[in-house]
């Protein structure tokens, strides 16, 4: 890990994303923090060539996307343009649909379709990525949903973009987790877990309880190309968090 690929993850600052004058002015922020790179997600209907405009501007890379499963489905041709002209390998599925959540099966059937979608992308030298939350740890005779979409699903074509928060909070070691996917993983979300008046709430990087030196060293031997900050809900300005979460990773370059 180095400066250049810390990136922020736009979701966390969705508030202030949802138009052209906006984004401008949080791009603008982003930079002056520190970053070089965002991954686009939860943004207002703003034309792919205006953000990739307001993004060199200020010599941000485009590091990797969420889109929708109807998008990558439905619109694919334009899900790959709109890639291309961004120069991000990385195509992200920030969730995987209700329906598939409920049964083994479920997972089963959408390891499958996954296959299919990373395969079409993988033609035009993108990658298709998921990302968890935590339900994908729920066990299903004996596996989790996660198990099965590793083991059902091309280790070629489905590639993974864990949730340090979202895997611990399913009961799993996050650093267990980077391991089990090595090779297939070049997007990683750091978020942190700090425990306040008895509840789990996010919180900064390096101010919570997950130990994200063991996380970075393992993110490092598994080949992590990207790590992208991610903070749900923020507890101060977003953009005060962000610039804790930087400044406390610094410590791990």
């Amino acid at each position: 890990m180095n400066l250049s690929n810390i990136a922020v993850q736009l979701y966390t600052l969705r508030d202030y994303c949802q138009n052209e004058a906006d984004l401008e002015q949080t791009l603008r922020k982003v930079r002056e923090i520190g970053y070089e790179a965002v991954q686009v997600s939860g943004i207002g209907p703003i034309a792919p060539e205006k953000i990739k405009q307001l993004a060199d501007a200020e010599g941000l890379r485009i590091c990797a996307t969420h889109v929708s499963l109807d998008s990558m489905v439905n619109d694919f041709d334009n899900t790959v343009q709109m890639h291309k002209l961004w120069n991000c390998k990385y195509v992200g599925l920030g969730s995987i649909p209700d329906e598939y959540r409920t049964s083994g099966e479920g997972y089963s059937t959408f390891a499958k379709q996954a296959t299919e979608i990373g395969r079409k992308l993988q033609e035009h030298d993108l990658q298709f990525i998921y990302h968890n939350h935590q339900f994908e740890y729920q066990k299903f005779a004996g596996r989790t949903g996660m198990d099965i979409l590793q083991q059902e699903s091309d280790p070629a074509a489905v590639g993974f973009e864990l949730d340090t928060y979202w895997v611990h909070v399913g009961g799993v070691n996050p650093v267990d987790a980077i391991h089990q996917v090595k090779g297939r993983m070049g997007v990683v979300h750091l978020k942190d877990l700090e425990i306040v008046d008895y509840k789990q709430v996010f919180a900064e990087i390096g101010e919570g309880n997950l130990n994200f030196k063991a996380i970075i060293e393992a993110c490092r031997e598994i080949g992590v190309e990207w790590y992208v900050v991610e903070q749900d809900v923020c507890r101060r300005d977003p953009f005060e968090s962000l610039a804790i979460s930087f400044n406390n990773l610094k410590q791990f370059l």
